[in-house]
């Protein structure tokens, strides 16, 4: 039998009812459902930790730990929650019939609700708009704008740049961020510029150019979901490309104070040589991030190179299962890089100090 699930089904499951209609669309990605055969153990093989299981066809006898027995059906009010969220703890079960149960995963479950029930208001102060032009989306509407943009999708809550945030520097993300409307021609950030804000494409299309030769070399075509601006945030220097936008669209930005203490301390995490050697001996790789020639002269035993300049487009070909360490220099460069990984949902730390902390004697 194939159970067919759509968001109706989700829309009467605790509390997933609270979503509106386009998160439920989104959970329906991460639900797994299960077809259990009349007289097995659904949870023999497969537990009830880390997930929120549902019952949603059929029917189970439950045994508690204290011994009780209760028998659920998909059409019970018990069945609206989740099985085994409540003491004392199932021990076993057996299906009376053939039945269906929808899996998902407790974090990001938690973390949608979470963000669902924040506080929706706006406490940030708005600069008053640039004469001419209404650059900035209207306030009373922003934050519900924000969270319906693609920087606060389920995909970005599991495995982009909030991932690993605490969910107390979203809430906060949420009052300082804001979104301005852009037009076709406008320049973002300019090259050899300081660097102010860090900014995620909610809608329309960039270009980014680097001047060489006296010549605009196009680097790269930015879409909505896109982010652009850490890398002279984290390091530290002046920005190193242009950002030119190539249709009207939505931008979100966070200013550069927000920035590091809201996204780059809990993304970044250094650590110093002797805890990376550590961490190597347990199956770390080292990553080089700097140019070849660099790599080539004096690189750590075992590293693996991807200049800075290509990070981006190591994004799902470097192996997601492994730990990296990612090093250059000063520790400059490699912060960059492992921001961005870190975004993309990769576990990447960082040598604190670079290869100036290194001992000579142990590159190659």
């Amino acid at each position: 039998m194939t159970y067919a699930l759509d968001i109706k089904v989700l829309a009467g499951l605790e509390p997933i009812s609270s979503f509106g209609p386009a998160r439920l669309r989104e959970l329906l990605d991460y639900c797994h459902i299960e077809t259990i055969r009349k007289g097995s153990d659904p949870f023999k093989v497969h537990g009830l930790q880390g997930q929120s299981v549902y019952l949603v066809d059929g029917e189970l006898e439950l045994v508690y730990q204290d011994g009780n027995r209760v028998v659920v059906s998909a059409q019970s009010e018990w069945a609206k929650h989740p099985l085994g969220k409540r003491q004392p703890y199932i021990v076993s079960a057996s299906a009376l019939r053939e039945s269906q149960l929808l899996r998902v995963d407790d974090e990001l479950l938690d973390r949608m609700v979470t963000l669902d029930q924040l506080p929706q208001h706006d406490s940030a102060e708005r600069s008053p708009p640039v004469a001419g032009r209404e650059d900035r989306v209207d306030a009373s509407t922003s934050i519900k704008h924000l969270l319906n943009s693609g920087m606060f999708s389920a995909d970005n809550i599991k495995n982009g740049p909030l991932a690993h945030l605490p969910m107390a520097n979203i809430s906060a993300l949420l009052q300082r961020i804001e979104a301005i409307a852009v037009w076709e021609g406008d320049v973002i950030i300019r090259e050899g510029e300081e660097g102010d804000y860090y900014y995620l494409i909610d809608s329309g299309r960039a270009q980014v150019t680097r001047r060489v030769g006296g010549v605009n070399m196009p680097l790269a075509n930015l879409k909505a979901g896109d982010v652009f601006g850490e890398e002279a945030l984290v390091s530290g220097v002046k920005r190193n490309a242009t950002v030119t936008m190539k249709s009207n669209g939505v931008l979100l930005r966070l200013g550069r104070q927000d920035f590091l203490a809201l996204l780059q301390e809990p993304l970044l995490h250094k650590l110093s040589y002797e805890r990376a050697m550590q961490a190597v001996a347990q199956g770390a790789v080292w990553l080089d991030v700097r140019h070849p020639p660099e790599y080539r002269y004096d690189r750590l035993h075992g590293a693996m190179n991807v200049p800075l300049n290509d990070i981006r487009n190591a994004i799902g070909v470097l192996d997601r299962s492994k730990k990296y360490i990612a090093y250059c220099q000063s520790g400059r460069r490699s912060a960059a890089a492992a921001f961005i990984l870190a975004q993309a949902g990769y576990d990447v730390q960082v040598l604190d100090g670079g290869l100036w902390s290194v001992p000579r004697s142990v590159q190659q």
